[in-house]
């Protein structure tokens, strides 16, 4: 497999931090742009109303993503329960901007109810506060090994050793995840259908084999 780790830290440094622009330059940065994820990174996480995106949960995501936010493997629903404020709010941005593609999503976040960014930050705080799913589905743990060395080599600098991710950069956890949806998410990415992903990922990506892939996403489903 090639070695494109240092691709993807020369990306970041290249690009910066996402988390690191004041809300003021946020705001001003979507103004300018029409970005409606940026625009929701404008809200922090301490302006952001849990109990309010309890509601919000409910009535908009919990038929596909569970009353818990466990998701559902059969479905390569991803779990969100634990995620990351910084990365749920910008993905949810990013589908109403349509940035990243999914018709059910894109049907979902363009309900009138849901389109103001509070709103978004609102279900991201309820989410990120939630207690995460201690039994996402695995692989068949052939591969298990494979997997923790290509995920400690090539992604651990951005993810972190321990997969929880960067609240600051927006980059999400990886851990509680079912198998089944790291899997299509990967292919995802590397089919370029992720149009928010920096393209140093995307071709990282495409340079894995199917075992490389599944060792991987195997691995990361067992992190809890």
């Amino acid at each position: 497999m090639p070695r494109f780790g240092f691709l993807i830290a020369f990306a970041t440094a290249l690009i910066g931090t996402p988390g690191a622009a004041t809300p003021a330059a946020a705001a001003a940065a979507a103004a300018s742009t029409g970005s409606a994820a940026v625009s929701a990174q404008a809200i922090p996480l301490a302006a952001a109303h849990a109990d309010s995106g309890a509601g919000q949960f409910r009535a908009h995501c919990a038929r596909c993503h569970g009353p818990q936010g466990y998701g559902a493997a059969k479905q390569a629903i991803p779990a969100l329960a634990g995620q990351r404020y910084t990365y749920l709010v910008a993905q949810l941005g990013d589908f109403a901007a349509g940035a990243r593609d999914s018709d059910t999503m894109h049907r979902v976040v363009s309900q009138k109810a849901l389109r103001e960014p509070q709103v978004r930050a609102d279900i991201a705080a309820y989410l990120n506060a939630a207690e995460p799913s201690t039994l996402p589905a695995t692989g068949d743990g052939a591969d298990v090994a494979l997997g923790r060395g290509i995920f400690h080599e090539q992604c651990a600098a951005c993810h972190g050793a321990d997969a929880r991710g960067s609240e600051a950069a927006a980059v999400p956890s990886l851990r509680h995840q079912h198998y089944s949806y790291l899997v299509a998410q990967i292919h995802m990415i590397a089919a370029g259908y992720r149009h928010n992903i920096d393209e140093n990922l995307e071709f990282f990506l495409r340079s894995l084999d199917e075992r490389d892939v599944s060792a991987t996403a195997d691995y990361l489903s067992r992190l809890h």
